[in-house]
């Protein structure tokens, strides 16, 4: 006897034995030849109210030509419902009808072969004329339609949809069939990306691309991605941060310049942190850190305006009110303000405090300034008290969202900085940045008076879109492998 087949190897079967059925027909069950005149949404907009009924069909009616893939299927007697999506599909407008009937489709043949040969989950093209039902429903009339694409996996049970966080997000390709609303988060990132280049290129900065494997890793205190370039017999780097790069370009005369691209960092996942991130970097000549604040501040404004027609927006319902001017505080005012600590503590104590007692209370958009030297080994010294440094960090929902300061563009300083930073290495301090020699000559040549910053832009996508996990608005997070 044979092995009897489960369920889901029953229904591949099935409908592998349809890809026969189809190609004996001479319909390509993988086919290249189509293309739509309308996308469903342009179709429902540009038709309005226009449309004839179901029993007013001119036989010379103007026919459209749609594709989508068959999220329903009802058949009553000699009709047949389609329940179709696109590209253009969304939350307010996830579905548009077709409707094919024997007689329409030119005989009993034809709409029997494509009845038995069509499955949820097949992607479909159909020509007709639009109509409107007794219901008033706008659909097309499909007087032809074939499979382009035929589906060997069933799509998730209906009413459930895909629910199951690691299927989801293993499997997003299946996520985003079954679920509008994720489908809906991914434009949000999209949108965000796209604000963030024309707010740049307004201020007359220039997008820049900076190398993603270096022979140093620097620009953050990270641990890097090790690899190895046989051509060259050398160990490479997946970068951290493209900080010190963008600043060789500031040197050599690019006064504003900005990257949008990804950084790797080998460290933990949870749920603000993935391996593979996209940051927002971007460096301002004759600028301190206080006017990235005000940068920064205006960004956020016009960002939450963009993607929601308001300045406030809800996260993990709270509230977050980006049209008020942000707080600031400096490390030692927020420590008092928000835990109630009068501290004396100085350097990485400090902001142990700050991390443990105050980071994850500040909801509303708030600067943090006067860091401590011993943790800002790239910024510019604070003129008024040398143990501080001319930096900021913005927090957001108890999140760091950005961090900016005034460049560090003394090269004696900077080189003695690295040297700092080595002996913290040599004591076993990992993440402590390496001295990089290029750099500091880069600096001798002289950098104008400059102002840099980093955003973490999934966090940002994670704001807008009201989503408490990085894995929900990066398409494949990383994960472990499936057993």
């Amino acid at each position: 006897m044979g092995q009897k087949l489960s369920g889901l190897e029953k229904i591949m079967a099935e409908r592998l034995e349809k890809v026969a059925r189809l190609r004996e027909e001479g319909t390509h069950p993988y086919a290249n030849d189509f293309k739509p005149t309308h996308t469903l949404v342009a179709l429902r907009a540009e038709t309005g109210e226009d449309a004839p009924g179901m029993s007013e069909i001119p036989e010379d009616a103007a026919e459209v030509r749609i594709a989508g893939r068959v999220m329903a299927k009802n058949r009553k007697g000699k009709m047949m419902f389609l329940r179709i999506r696109d590209r253009s599909s969304t939350e307010e407008d996830p579905r548009f009808q077709v409707v094919c009937t024997r007689d329409g489709m030119g005989g009993p043949e034809a709409y029997q072969a494509f009845h038995q040969t069509l499955d949820v989950g097949d992607i479909v093209a159909v020509e007709g004329p639009v109509f409107r039902t007794n219901r008033g429903e706008l659909s097309v009339m499909g007087r032809r339609a074939r499979v382009l694409t035929k589906s060997l996996r069933p799509l998730p049970e209906k009413f459930h949809g895909l629910t199951d966080k690691e299927v989801r997000f293993r499997q997003r390709y299946v996520d985003l069939i079954m679920n509008m609303d994720v489908r809906e988060k991914f434009r949000t990132r999209s949108n965000v990306i796209q604000y963030t280049r024309r707010f740049f290129e307004d201020l007359d900065f220039m997008e820049v691309e900076t190398p993603m494997m270096q022979v140093l890793a620097g620009g953050a205190t990270a641990r890097p991605f090790k690899t190895h370039h046989n051509a060259l017999n050398i160990p490479l780097f997946l970068r951290i941060a493209p900080e010190l790069y963008l600043k060789r370009l500031v040197v050599g005369g690019f006064e504003r310049v900005f990257e949008l691209n990804r950084n790797f960092r080998n460290e933990g996942l949870d749920q603000t942190h993935n391996p593979e991130f996209t940051m927002l970097e971007f460096y301002q000549a004759y600028a301190t850190y206080e006017d990235l604040m005000d940068l920064t501040e205006t960004y956020f404004r016009g960002l939450c305006q963009s993607v929601h027609g308001t300045t406030t927006a809800t996260y993990d319902g709270h509230t977050i009110d980006y049209g008020k001017p942000f707080q600031r505080w400096t490390v030692r005012e927020a420590i008092n303000e928000v835990a109630g600590i009068d501290s004396q503590e100085t350097g990485k104590a400090l902001m142990q405090q700050f991390d443990e007692h105050v980071e994850h209370k500040l909801i509303q958009p708030t600067f943090i300034t006067a860091y401590p030297l011993a943790v800002s080994p790239l910024s510019r010294k604070s003129d008024e008290d040398p143990q501080w440094v001319d930096r900021f960090e913005l927090f957001i929902a108890g999140q760091e969202i950005a961090n900016g300061f005034s460049e560090l563009n003394d090269p004696a300083d900077q080189r003695a900085r690295f040297e700092d930073q080595m002996a913290q290495r040599a004591a076993g301090d990992d993440e402590a940045h390496p001295i990089d020699d290029d750099y500091v000559r880069a600096l001798e040549y002289g950098m104008p008076p400059t102002a840099g910053q980093g955003i973490g832009m999934d966090r940002v996508v994670m704001l807008m879109a009201d989503c408490q996990s990085i894995r929900e608005v990066i398409f494949f997070p990383h994960m472990r492998p499936e057993a």
